[in-house]
């Protein structure tokens, strides 16, 4: 990370890099979406969410060490860190299916989700890279945050926890397709009802420190044969490694 991307996350809890996907990524990560929403019989949804995309191949194995972003998250997690889960939501218009609510915030403490700064360095508990397959342009909707709330000392009023009314501390995060924004879950945050004329399709891989779990449901890389050692030693369960 540069100087001013240390800067930048650490005062707003979030970063946009550009073009952590190619073209030919995105294509082949649309091919597979494409394929799947035919075969479930989803295509008149609202919304939908899918849960654990590794079972559909190397487009999105290839993701869970994109070099794109690892350098991020080693300075974010450290050098040792795991992929915790990951899933991609597809949004037809308004409501998503994590609903209309903010979630998140450095108050009440969280000790899964979390932000600290110590000894010159950041320190995050699960920690999030959306990956956008569809440019999201102003007034569309998609991701909103509240930036800096990572590191607020007091909890979110609940009159502003509700994304279908405008609030001027939101933040919607516009991004080209191919772009990840990178958030601390400590971030208050949440998804905007989607207006666009086309769907929103993101992907979202989020990673923990070594010794923490959000989710119990563990990988097991031996269901996937043809992963690196880079990307077996992400899908470690937690635990102390050497």
């Amino acid at each position: 990370m540069t100087e001013l991307e240390r800067y930048l996350f650490d005062l707003q809890g979030f970063l946009v890099v550009e073009n952590a996907l190619s073209t030919e990524q995105i294509a082949a990560l649309q091919a597979v979406l494409d394929q799947q929403i035919a075969i479930q019989d989803k295509a008149e949804a609202a919304f939908l969410r899918f849960d654990g995309l590794l079972p559909w191949g190397q487009p999105f194995q290839d993701l869970i060490d994109n070099r794109a972003i690892a350098p991020y998250l080693f300075e974010l997690l450290g050098e040792q860190f795991r992929l915790d889960h990951d899933y991609v939501h597809i949004i037809r218009q308004g409501l998503g299916p994590i609903g209309p609510s903010l979630h998140g915030g450095g108050t009440p403490y969280d000790p899964c989700q979390y932000y600290q700064f110590k000894n010159g360095r950041m320190y995050n508990g699960l920690t999030a890279v959306a990956y956008e397959l569809i440019d999201v342009h102003p007034g569309e909707g998609g991701f909103g945050c509240i930036p800096g709330s990572h590191k607020s000392n007091l909890p979110l009023p609940e009159k502003w926890r509700s994304l279908e009314f405008s609030n001027a501390c939101v933040q919607a995060v516009t991004v080209k397709a191919g772009s990840a924004i990178i958030f601390t879950e400590a971030l208050t945050h949440g998804t905007i009802p989607w207006r666009g004329t086309h769907e929103r399709r993101t992907l979202f891989y989020k990673y923990s420190p070594y010794p923490l779990a959000w989710l119990r449901d563990f990988y097991n890389a031996d269901d996937y044969p043809d992963l690196t050692p880079s990307q077996r030693q992400l899908l470690r369960k937690p635990g102390v490694y050497p």
